[in-house]
């Protein structure tokens, strides 16, 4: 009695498996682009979020000295010597 239809209950368990899996691995998917395109700086051009220029910008010559001597990267006379030649002073 079922008229044949019993065995294509398999199948449409099946599609719907496979359908909330897909649905789960896109969205997955999602989440990491959107995830990694933030780690490397966005659309914003910074880690956080909050940069000023566009994407892949770094600042400008006397932000990029301020932080290395803010990071410990360059010594007081370093700094100053660098901030001399960017001015113009040598």
């Amino acid at each position: 009695m079922m008229g044949g239809y019993g065995s294509g209950m398999g199948w449409t368990g099946m599609y719907w498996l496979l359908l909330i899996v897909g649905v789960l691995l896109l969205a997955g998917l999602g989440i990491w682009f959107f995830s990694a395109a933030r780690r490397r700086g966005g659309p914003t051009g910074s880690p956080d979020g909050g940069g000023s220029g566009p994407a892949g910008s770094v600042g400008t010559p006397r932000e990029i000295l301020d932080e290395r001597f803010a990071r410990g990267e360059l010594t007081a006379e370093e700094y100053h010597e660098r901030l001399r030649t960017l001015k113009g002073d040598n």
